[in-house]
């Protein structure tokens, strides 16, 4: 059936599928990101590395991680989001296909540090932030919020069997079972997943053109350097007080989540004598109630002034922070059961709101503005996953780690609670505020 226009009716839109393969990649993609902490006692067994070296090999993944997304960004705009996704995840399977032939310590650190940090860098949250704002008008902040729950669907998928076969097998099987979880996303990325609604003939989900009100209208091909296409969005942004108010929260959020809990909290928790199984069980249960709290964020930032969202959320991130060593037994006792639950819906919560601020700020400019957003979380998280290391190797305890964290935490509520949601002035000509 067609419209007066010439547009195809469609009773299911194809964003939705774009949506669904988004999904399932950023799952694939997500197994390295659970393997770190379950790694780092196995590594320092068999070859005596110390934790600061080994969480030295996952702060250069960070930053890599980090420092891609804005140009993976501005590549996926210019040569299209299926090409991008696609090598990224064989860059994933690469770097922990090849850690299995460690032998010396900067091996590692170009395994896991270089090559997966490039590759999970350009799967990075602004993959989703670039899915939601191509393909859907309609339900954006819900749409970013199921897809940034991806990347904890799939540390719930693999931490429970990379800790199995870290205790049963071995640490290199489990690094295969993280290359194996990428390269079987891969065919479905190249077969399924599109580029942009114009490849398909219709415009994006929620747009007046879906309701037969005007047809799709083209995207043209190509485009300026990726390179000076993000470097220009850094520039317009860095003017913008918005901007640094944003980075500095995602700085501390990124530290407060990957760096910390994400690296170190297998470790701290057994360093209290709780076997590494139960801690990776427990992490893999914050997994699944960041999936409850990254889709209720979502649809929460599109009825909620975002930055009220994001002082609540790292308020509470801070208590949970303050309390956690007091928490840490050798058994599982039912307030850490309550501490992961908090954090857990807690954990990516601050993503859909800072992306819809960053949206709203930079307009067109948005995603690539996000992914240098984004670099500040990976900036903080590398900073923190070292800084944690050398705390626990001259210290013998996490605990300075954890209480800094807390206060780091109070920051970001008061940072963010001065954001405001407009600027001034129009950014440029070219991108202007929605």
């Amino acid at each position: 059936m067609t419209s007066p226009t010439g547009t195809k009716r469609r009773r299911f839109h194809p964003a939705w599928i774009v949506a669904a393969v988004a999904f399932l990649a950023l799952v694939g993609a997500a197994g390295f990101r659970a393997a770190p902490s379950v790694l780092m006692l196995p590594l320092n067994q068999e070859f005596g590395w110390s934790t600061s070296v080994l969480s030295l090999a996952v702060s250069i993944n960070l930053l890599f991680f980090g420092l891609t997304a804005p140009f993976a960004a501005a590549l996926m705009e210019r040569f299209g989001i299926r090409r991008v996704t696609t090598v990224a995840l064989l860059l994933i399977a690469a770097g922990s296909g090849l850690s299995v032939f460690v032998t010396a310590s900067w091996q590692l650190l170009l395994t896991w540090g270089v090559l997966i940090g490039l590759g999970t860098g350009s799967m990075a949250l602004v993959f989703a932030a670039t899915v939601a704002n191509t393909w859907f008008v309609k339900h954006r902040g819900l749409v970013v919020g199921i897809l940034t729950a991806g990347s904890a669907t799939g540390q719930l998928a693999f931490l429970p069997l990379i800790a199995s076969l870290v205790q049963n097998v071995g640490w290199r099987e489990a690094s295969l079972a993280c290359a194996a979880g990428a390269l079987i996303v891969v065919p479905f990325v190249i077969i399924f997943l599109r580029n942009r609604p114009a490849d398909l003939g219709v415009t994006p989900f929620g747009s007046p053109a879906l309701l037969d009100e005007t047809p799709p209208v083209p995207v043209v091909q190509g485009g300026p350097n990726a390179a000076r296409r993000a470097i220009s969005a850094l520039v317009r942004a860095s003017k913008v007080r918005t901007f640094w108010a944003l980075v500095a929260g995602f700085a501390i959020c990124g530290a407060t989540t990957n760096g910390l809990i994400g690296t170190h909290f297998i470790p701290s928790a057994m360093d209290h004598g709780l076997p590494e199984t139960a801690a990776a069980g427990l992490l893999a249960v914050v997994g699944v109630f960041d999936i409850v709290g990254t889709i209720a964020s979502g649809w929460l930032t599109d009825r909620i002034n975002p930055r009220y969202l994001l002082v609540g959320y790292y308020g509470f991130r801070g208590v949970s922070l303050l309390i956690l060593p007091y928490l840490l037994s050798a058994t599982i006792q039912p307030p850490i059961v309550l501490f992961v639950v908090i954090y857990g819906l807690d954990w990516v919560a601050t993503v859909p709101p800072t992306v819809a601020l960053a949206r709203e700020v930079f307009g067109t400019d948005g995603p690539i503005v996000f992914g240098w957003i984004f670099a500040a979380h990976q900036i903080g998280a590398a900073i923190a996953a070292t800084t944690a290391g050398v705390v626990r190797d001259n210290f013998g305890s996490y605990t300075p780690a954890w209480l800094g964290a807390a206060g780091l935490c109070v920051i970001a509520a008061i940072v963010s609670g001065s954001i405001t949601r407009r600027p001034k002035a129009t950014l440029s000509p070219v991108s202007p505020p929605e």
